[in-house]
């Protein structure tokens, strides 16, 4: 019994031996250095985020008010999204109903992660507008983390869409 153990026992330490060293790391060729530089062509020109028009409903956002994008791992509102915290300041002002300020992450973290990112976002987003002077009590946050994406890709562009807080109108 004892030398089929060690027969057993030298045969899988054998195969483990093969298996770990059978395949050695893949050197890039430059022909795939090229075909991944025209990949990356094709994606076209990055586009800004900011929109000047008051019209345009952007993600989940109601119609006259914009979204707020941020930065990975950021609750601070960028100086290129002040315009579009203005723009909803003012909306909010003449508003009568109640807005909700959705907080919203990327994939990227831990889901319970991401859910305090969103509230942090969301919550960012009011003390802004309350600054501003819009009224305190016509401003809900709820953080939605990253259940409600807008694009599913894997590339910043689809991220970058993503780390938002919209401005929904509570019906």
């Amino acid at each position: 019994m004892e030398k089929k153990v060690k027969i057993l026992l030298s045969a899988l330490l054998c195969l483990s031996i093969m298996f770990l060293s059978g395949c050695g790391k893949k050197t890039v060729t430059e022909e795939a250095l090229t075909a991944e530089d025209t990949k990356n062509e094709a994606m076209g020109v990055e586009e800004s985020l900011d929109s000047k028009s008051l019209g345009i409903s952007e993600g989940r956002t109601t119609e006259g008010m914009l979204p707020v994008y941020f930065d990975f791992d950021s609750s601070d509102i960028k100086a290129d999204q002040v315009s579009r915290i203005e723009t909803n300041s003012e909306f909010i002002k003449n508003a009568e109903k109640t807005v909700i300020i959705e907080g919203n992450c990327d994939l990227r973290g831990t889901n319970e992660y991401n859910m305090a990112l969103g509230e942090r976002r969301a919550l960012s987003a009011k003390k802004y507008l309350v600054n501003l002077g819009a009224d305190e009590s016509k401003l809900m946050t709820v953080s939605y983390g990253e259940e409600r994406m807008l694009l599913h890709g894997h590339d910043e562009l689809s991220w970058s869409q993503n780390r938002r807080a919209d401005f929904v109108v509570q019906q």
